[in-house]
């Protein structure tokens, strides 16, 4: 039924809304036909019902398609404060003032059923983000960072439980060379189990890209900030699709509303409000909703510094902050009274004092009407209790909770290695060929640094001077290779990795077969640019004749740029943002032209390492071991090298083989893809655990007279 009401909405507000507002009114629809398919309800017009298939055992509860009940209680999320420096002139630094934790969290309880849209609300820092990534078990686990308290699924601890989350982010993270239909069905393969087949994954896709709005953009480039593609409303819709495409019986929606106006706002809502309508678990966090947006709330979470002012019906708020002498002026929008009741004003040192007092008060309201047994949140989680009287047994048997909350936050894929391997290949394939313009950069810049380092070396000959200007040339070919593979690669690579930690948090592959995917996919293009400056220059320079000469300057050249992009690889894996990698790879590099074998000779003992470890210094030896090997010089005067070995030997080259050489560029280039591998797997998203409830002690003692520091969510 509610899939023919938004089937009938979407041609109604179609040829008069903005294809968002089409989207958000469907959603409804959307997720309808996708719980049909999880459920195995066959529909005449709609994927193939599943119903017939076995089934293994019983579902656990929050199971897929199943509507949960989530109840919280006593959520306390604490940063220890970072260690105290002795200052200069201070003898001891015990003489300092005690460093105080801070609370985002402060014992905060309640609930969220199906069927009930819950806002978040709070001004900024009040702890909003916190706690919705508390409950879609995606707490950073920060050093110091520590999360105590209960979180269960329709009565059962959340250990027990592995509800499908929905958590749509701020942010809209894709592959800007992948069309909208591609994403979807790219996340369709990854997220979906193995039973369905790509038919029905097909249709799947279809049915979604129809009822959200995305018919025209399907074939669309996502896009990204130098490619032009989709538009930023369908951007959003791309990641709620992304989402929604594995049936979620909980939704989270974190700041769904920002950046876009107040009219999509309220459709945004709207659509939210439907998904809570048709059982599902529905929870988002919202900064400053109109009126219009605030009506359509069923329950309300007011926070302030961590700690709950009021949770409940809406309704029941203006009678709540009523009889405390805080109600509601006439005509004016209850979400901003009660923000503005719950902010600290920091004008000035008067403003604050009053605005802590009063807002010490509510907390302290809220306590007293809890405890009188009043509170709504403690009713709710009571009826989820009796609801779930089939697990209550079970719980009371489970020891003390002290899960992961990873179980919320991770979806296992049910695609075997192999299958994920061809699908990131497919894409990474995708992602690199279809850029042009990057690709006519790279093609330019290959092209171009060949060409002027050929005409500034034009037609070298065998004089004295010339065998400076071949080192030059050697010497700076390397440099320019080096630093053209690395460049590329922290900023392609630190990009990517954010979409990448994002589909591995959401359990859709490992390490494995995206890594090994991408050093396949990358082999054909990144081998091309070096070549090309080879196959440029080597003739514009004169360089020494023979098949095998060229063939070892162009492997040289080509095996250094995979070792500087294996280095690059590293380096994005290490740093933490784009700005990061650019900023601190150019700059390690200097090191290893340093050290290159053209510009220090003698090295110190305590430096030796460094020509070791720098691949400028093998590839320039390699190619002045083939360049200049046999090579016969002019001598005009007694001191003048009559040889190439002669000149290798005043450079102190000449010890190793040019196999030797390439040899110890590949072993850089195997240590840097062996540390990459283990950093990604190291630096696997990880959420923090919730621990048991802390002590009344505990959190009192993160006080700063009675009153939790806030901090930024």
């Amino acid at each position: 039924m509610w899939s023919l009401i938004g089937g009938a909405l979407t041609a109604v507000v179609a040829p008069t809304q903005p294809a968002l507002v089409v989207a958000v009114s469907t959603t409804i629809a959307a997720v309808n036909t996708l719980r049909g398919l999880r459920r195995g309800r066959g529909r005449a017009h709609g994927p193939p019902s599943l119903s017939a298939r076995p089934v293994a055992q019983a579902p656990s509860p929050g199971a897929r398609g199943e509507p949960i009940t989530l109840t919280w209680s006593d959520l306390t999320c604490k940063l220890a404060a970072p260690p105290q420096k002795k200052s200069k002139g201070q003898a001891d630094a015990s003489e300092l003032p005690a460093a105080q934790p801070k609370l985002i969290l402060n014992r905060v309880s309640g609930a969220a059923s199906p069927g009930r849209l819950v806002a978040l609300l709070g001004p900024s820092g009040s702890g909003k983000t916190t706690l919705l990534n508390a409950l879609s078990g995606r707490v950073p686990a920060t050093k110091g960072l520590r999360l105590t308290g209960n979180i269960h699924i329709n009565g059962v601890p959340l250990a027990d439980a592995s509800p499908a989350v929905a958590y749509v982010m701020q942010e809209d993270l894709f592959f800007a060379q992948l069309t909208v239909r591609e994403t979807l069905e790219m996340a369709a393969a990854l997220q979906l189990p193995a039973s369905v087949g790509v038919a029905e994954r097909d249709e799947l896709v279809s049915g979604l890209i129809q009822r959200l709005g995305l018919v025209k953009a399907a074939n669309t480039r996502v896009g990204d900030a130098k490619t032009r593609g989709i538009s930023g409303g369908e951007r959003k819709r791309l990641n709620l699709a992304c989402e929604l495409i594995s049936a979620p019986n909980l939704v989270a929606v974190d700041e769904g509303t920002t950046g876009i106006d107040s009219f999509q706002a309220l459709k945004v809502v709207e659509a939210l409000r439907d998904l809570a309508s048709d059982g599902h678990t529905v929870l988002a966090s919202i900064h400053q909703p109109q009126s219009s947006i605030y009506a359509l709330f069923d329950d309300l979470l007011l926070l302030a510094e961590g700690r709950v002012v009021y949770m409940g019906p809406t309704s029941g708020a203006h009678e709540y902050f009523e009889g405390l002498g805080h109600g509601c002026p006439p005509a004016y929008n209850p979400a901003e009274h009660w923000i503005d009741l719950v902010s600290i004003d920091y004008a000035s040192p008067d403003t604050e004092a009053i605005s802590r007092q009063r807002v010490r008060k509510l907390h302290a309201a809220w306590d007293a009407h809890v405890a009188a047994g009043k509170g709504p949140a403690a009713a709710a989680a009571a009826a989820a209790s009796a609801a779930a009287a089939p697990a209550a047994n079970e719980e009371n048997s489970a020891p003390a909770m002290a899960a992961s909350t990873t179980a919320v936050a991770t979806r296992t894929s049910g695609a075997s290695t192999l299958t994920k391997f061809r699908l990131l290949f497919s894409r990474a394939w995708k992602q690199m060929a279809r850029d042009k313009k990057t690709l006519f950069a790279r093609t330019m810049s290959s092209g171009m640094s060949a060409l002027l380092f050929g005409s500034i070396y034009w037609k070298l000959g065998l004089t004295q001077a010339d065998v400076g200007n071949r080192l030059g040339l050697l010497q700076v070919a390397c440099i320019n290779a080096a630093m053209s593979a690395l460049v590329k690669t922290l900023n392609s690579f630190t990009r990517e990795r954010a979409v990448v930690d994002r589909e591995r948090a959401r359990g859709s592959y490992g390490v494995t077969p995206y890594f090994a995917s991408k050093m396949v996919a990358e082999l054909p293009i990144s081998t091309a640019f070096p070549l090309l400056f080879s196959a440029i220059v080597y003739p514009m320079a004169g360089l020494a004749a023979g098949w095998r000469k060229v063939a070892t300057f162009a492997s040289v050249i080509t095996l250094e740029s995979f070792t500087a992009a294996s280095i690059g690889l590293t380096m994005g894996a290490l740093a933490p943002s784009t700005e990061a990698a650019l900023a601190a790879g150019p700059a390690s590099f200097v090191l290893f032209i340093v050290f290159g074998g053209q510009f220090v000779t003698r090295v110190p003992r305590a430096l030796q390492w460094l020509p070791r470890i720098s691949l400028i210094r093998h590839a320039f030896e390699a190619l002045c071991v083939s360049e200049l090997g046999g090579l016969k010089l002019e001598k005009k005067v007694p001191w003048d090298v009559a040889t190439g070995e002669q000149a290798l030997a005043r450079m102190r080259f000449g010890s190793h083989t040019v196999p030797q050489l390439l040899v110890s560029q590949a072993r850089i280039l195997v240590f840097n893809y062996i540390a990459t591998f283990a950093l990604l797997r190291l630096r696997k998203p990880k959420f923090a655990s919730i621990l048991p409830p802390a002590t009344v002690s505990e959190v009192q003692d993160a006080l700063v007279e009675g009153t939790p520091e806030a901090v930024s969510a």
